[in-house]
């Protein structure tokens, strides 16, 4: 990962967005979309992640994330995308329902191949470029983004009607994730 990209400091938020191989459309199926809100829960439980905004789409994911002291940002991320990569492979693996497990495993191995540390398998690109959020305009340009990703797709007409994401935290209702209000 270039220097530009890179978590230089651990007091701001950052952006980022985390990209399944080949843009595979995975979490079309709530079972999968589930695996990414309990690793989430469990990363704010356990590791010191913050979350200000998120959005799971069909086959990314966007999140605005800081950390508590005593954590590093790079690690929760680190962790949190090796464990969701090995969960979601099993999920797919063991889905009866899942008609397109033969072709999504088919990609992620193909993937794992190019790069000798995947083992054979990967599930997200490799890199997450996260963007530092240095003001408070550039943090709600973000959110903002963020929480519009599901209406411009199409999936619903306003925001906080969407399941996945942290707009119905700021419309006022409680979300799937506590966050972490921007303002």
């Amino acid at each position: 990962m270039s220097e530009k990209f890179k978590i230089h400091d651990q007091t701001y938020p950052y952006f980022v967005t985390f990209t399944v191989v080949k843009w595979v459309d995975v979490f079309t199926r709530n079972c999968y979309s589930d695996i990414i809100i309990d690793s989430l829960n469990y990363c704010i439980n356990n590791k010191g992640l913050m979350i200000y905004s998120y959005c799971i789409m069909t086959n990314h994911i966007h999140l605005v994330i800081g950390t508590k002291s005593n954590f590093k940002l790079e690690n929760t991320i680190r962790d949190f995308r090796g464990f969701t990569s090995k969960k979601l492979k099993e999920e797919i693996e063991l889905n009866p329902l899942e008609s397109r497990k033969n072709w999504m495993l088919e990609i992620f191995r193909h993937e794992g191949k190019r790069r000798a540390s995947n083992k054979g398998f990967q599930f997200w690109k490799r890199n997450y470029h996260p963007i530092l959020m240095y003001s408070n305009q550039l943090l709600n340009q973000k959110i903002e983004y963020i929480h519009q990703n599901p209406v411009k797709a199409g999936f619903v007409s306003k925001p906080e009607h969407y399941m996945y994401s942290s707009a119905v935290n700021y419309s006022g209702f409680k979300g799937i994730i506590d966050v972490k209000a921007a303002y």
